[in-house]
């Protein structure tokens, strides 16, 4: 991006960084507070991450739009869907990494048969596609008339085609049946105790908003280039939908898990007052140095770390020796015999964890940028 905007950059960077911490804790049983989603409804530190970095996309996409528009739609759906299709791969194979698991003291290659189809990269891929599409079909105006229907038309089916009386609930919610007749209820997550996908087909319409938003922030920053006009206005939007968010709050909850209406309005108002507050900081007063530079980096390869946060912990799980009477992996010897022996509240030695855990890999980004190697698709 225009150094002009590197509190954008700024801005991806933490992100990156604030998935990090809170995917890699030492313990999943013992976590802090903010550090874990919210059960059902509302909403955490934690779960603002994902909103935020579909916000970031949308922000980039205001860059690369213009070139875009100029080379025609031959150009935009060459890019569009390839961009597209190689995020989407890349999910699935995240997936289905190490690609092979430990049975019976054997290694065997893993069955495709469960594989679970969606997912975060694979929501970033859709998301991606249908907002490229709004953004450059329908203009500025037409993306934002077009974010609203969506958003009330997803509202509105939610409660319509929900459990009469219990639309917004896990069992309730009209989504999981789409869901298990399309992906089928071996290819979907199930964390949540039964077979329901945070990242489903229903949800993900809404979320393609998050991305839209995110496009006319970057614009319109652009527009206005750096002055205190554009940085009040922006403010004044943030806090509008953050209220408007809360409001609807009330009649459709706040929640991430299917993605409400409510939860675009408030995530989307967040992301910008974070925005505005990075940009005062960054490019106004110029505060920036070795803070905004740590984030930075991680903004510079956000889908390389992401892939390789996900996929170095399970490649390590198969590397297995003896502990004692007890066979441990690498990382479970790292928690076992470093960091849980810190702290009687084993939620410190977790958090250590997951601190070490986003320096070793800012390292690697930050060796990464020094050679200039920018993974990208």
């Amino acid at each position: 991006m225009n150094q002009r905007y590197y509190s954008l950059d700024v801005f991806r960077g933490a992100t990156v960084a604030l998935m990090i911490l809170v995917n890699n804790p030492g313990s999943w049983s013992h976590i802090y507070g903010p550090l874990e989603h919210a059960p059902w409804h509302g909403c955490t530190p934690t779960d603002l991450v994902f909103p935020f970095f579909l916000f970031a996309v949308g922000n980039a996409m205001a860059f690369v739009m213009p070139r875009f528009e100029q080379a025609g739609p031959a150009t935009f759906w060459k890019k569009v869907i390839k961009r597209t299709a190689l995020i989407f791969l890349i999910g699935l194979l995240l997936h289905w990494s190490p690609f092979v698991k430990w049975e019976d003291d054997r290694l065997v290659a893993k069955s495709l048969d469960n594989l679970r189809i969606l997912g975060v990269l694979q929501r970033i891929a859709l998301c991606y596609f249908f907002a490229s599409i709004i953004v450059f079909y329908g203009k500025t105006k037409g993306a934002f008339v077009f974010s609203g229907i969506l958003l009330l038309l997803y509202w509105f089916i939610t409660v319509w085609l929900g459990t009469p009386g219990d639309p917004f609930s896990l069992e309730g919610y009209f989504g999981t049946g789409i869901d298990k007749a399309v992906l089928g209820e071996a290819h979907m997550y199930k964390g949540e105790g039964v077979p329901f996908d945070p990242e489903g087909i229903t949800s993900t319409i809404p979320s393609i908003v998050q991305v839209v938003f995110g496009f006319m922030v970057g614009q319109y920053i652009q527009q206005k280039g750096k002055s205190y006009e554009m940085l009040a206005n922006l403010m004044i939007a943030a806090v509008i939908l953050i209220v408007g968010g809360l409001c609807w709050d009330l009649v459709f909850p706040i929640n991430k898990k299917i993605w409400t209406s409510s939860y675009v309005l408030y995530t989307t108002g967040l992301a910008m007052l974070t925005i505005s507050v990075l940009i005062y900081l960054i490019e106004f007063k110029e505060i920036k140095g070795a803070w905004s530079k740590f984030f930075d980096v991680f903004g510079k390869n956000p889908l390389f770390i992401f892939v390789l946060s996900g996929f170095l912990p399970r490649l390590l799980g198969l590397i297995r020796f003896a502990d004692g009477e007890e066979t441990t992996t690498p990382l479970s010897w790292f928690w076992n015999h470093i960091c849980k022996p810190i702290s009687e509240d084993l939620r410190n030695g977790s958090l250590l964890y997951a601190i070490v855990m986003i320096v070793f890999y800012w390292l690697i980004v930050y060796w990464m940028d020094k050679k200039k190697w920018y993974v990208k698709v």
